[in-house]
């Protein structure tokens, strides 16, 4: 029984290409001349394109402690300094005056408490012998108690001013690194940070050997983007050559621009060679995913469709292509369902809307119930294994210079070449790519 079935398949088939055959003859009769490609073999990727600023993983803001003018500079820009360096020097003239007198407020203090010191002793002593009154000892130990508190208040006013004098008045750098941005020059007054006018005097970059991108990527793209994801990159100033890099960090804070949701996302990079600078843009791409050692077309090679033959040929050519793909038990569904429709509705032999459908359906092979030898390469990035099947049509010449088509799966697409399923002997096949105009 299944012998019977599958000659009755194979002659229908038959049956079909030859009365396919007779009712093209004298059909392609329209001139035309076409470009060709090839199917060929290498890797293709997938991938998201966005624009990026270049900028140091750290940076570090110097502002001043206190306002004053600066008297010298001792580093520039793209200096190399360690923690502790000193940076600029500000004016301590005034400073050291305002000393002087805090000196000599200190000085009094003390006088006046010692001198109170000593008077309350005694009056500690009168009272022993009750010869004052409680009070007159209560009022003299107030008195010695305030004239301590004066003294330590102009001590650590002192203090303070030694403490500008001989730190705050010298900034330091708070890192190890490299001077980015210098905003000061000598004879320049600069404000303390603790005024809302204050500014940065220096800016600092703790490392230029690793790098990160900021780029922003549209809200219909950012779910492609993953921790550890590689990506390449590419310079206006260093044409030819390309960056690599992965995805560090996505942040989730959305940045909207007339109405557009876009993210950022940190790109670490290495600058080992210095190449990479500070505030360079940049051309970045995503690979979502990418796939090695595979046959793959043109993308205008898989829109072509013949102009020289009418639309019932071109479905029927299709649908005989589409028998190939499938094993016997799928073609034999696939010729009943076409009659079917052909006898109850007169639809053209050639529909045939659920072929992917019926592909998807049996056997254990990628196509349903044949495995093409070429089978998908090495793949990276694919997101799950669900498989989306997707056909389409390759045209090419044959000997006799008649039309053919062949139908494939296609996986991943660049935007100008897609990967396709195919037996590994259409490799270096010439395809049409277009008809010329």
């Amino acid at each position: 029984m299944k012998t019977e079935a599958l000659a009755k398949i194979a002659l229908t088939v038959l049956v079909l290409a030859a009365i396919f055959s007779n009712s093209c003859t004298g059909r392609n009769t329209k001139a035309a001349t076409y470009d060709f490609t090839n199917i060929t073999r290498g890797t293709i990727e997938r991938t998201i394109s966005a624009s990026g600023t270049i900028n140091p993983v750290s940076t570090v803001r110097v502002l001043p402690q206190m306002s004053g003018k600066v008297e010298r500079i001792y580093v520039d820009f793209n200096d190399y300094v360690r923690k502790g360096d000193v940076l600029a020097e500000l004016n301590t003239d005034m400073l050291r005056l305002r000393r002087e007198q805090q000196h000599a407020t200190v000085v009094k203090a003390r006088a006046n408490y010692e001198l109170q010191l000593v008077n309350y002793q005694n009056q500690l002593l009168l009272a022993e012998r009750n010869f004052i009154s409680a009070f007159e000892l209560k009022t003299s130990e107030t008195t010695l108690n305030n004239l301590a508190a004066d003294l330590a208040v102009a001590e650590a006013n002192l203090r303070s001013i030694d403490t500008e004098i001989n730190q705050f008045a010298f900034i330091t750098s708070p890192i190890d690194g490299i001077v980015l941005d210098r905003r000061i020059n000598a004879g320049d007054t600069v404000v303390d940070s603790s005024s809302s006018t204050s500014s940065s005097i220096f800016t600092l970059a703790e490392n230029l050997m690793e790098m990160q991108i900021e780029a922003l990527v549209g809200e219909l793209d950012i779910a492609w983007m993953h921790r550890g994801q590689a990506v390449r990159f590419t310079l206006e100033s260093m044409p030819g050559r390309v960056f690599l890099g992965e995805v560090e960090n996505l942040r989730m804070i959305p940045a909207v621009t007339n109405n557009v949701v876009s993210y950022t996302v940190i790109v670490k990079v290495e600058n080992t060679d210095g190449s990479l600078l500070p505030g360079m843009t940049c051309a970045v791409d995503f690979i979502v995913e990418q796939s090695r050692n595979v046959l793959m077309v043109p993308n205008a090679a898989l829109r072509y469709q013949p102009t020289s033959l009418d639309s019932e040929t071109i479905a029927e050519m299709i649908f005989l292509a589409s028998l190939e793909n499938m094993n016997s038990e799928q073609q034999q569904l696939a010729i009943e369902a076409r009659e079917a429709r052909v006898q109850n509705t007169g639809a053209s032999s050639g529909s045939n809307p659920s072929l992917a459908s019926l592909m998807m359906g049996g056997g254990a092979g990628m196509m349903g119930g044949r495995q093409f030898a070429g089978g998908p390469g090495s793949r990276q990035g694919q997101r799950d294994n669900t498989p989306q099947i997707v056909m389409r049509n390759i045209w090419f010449m044959g000997e006799d210079g008649r039309l053919y088509v062949i139908e494939v799966q296609t996986g991943i697409s660049s935007g100008t070449f897609t990967e396709i399923y195919a037996a590994d002997e259409l490799e270096g096949k010439q395809i049409i790519l277009r008809e010329r105009i």
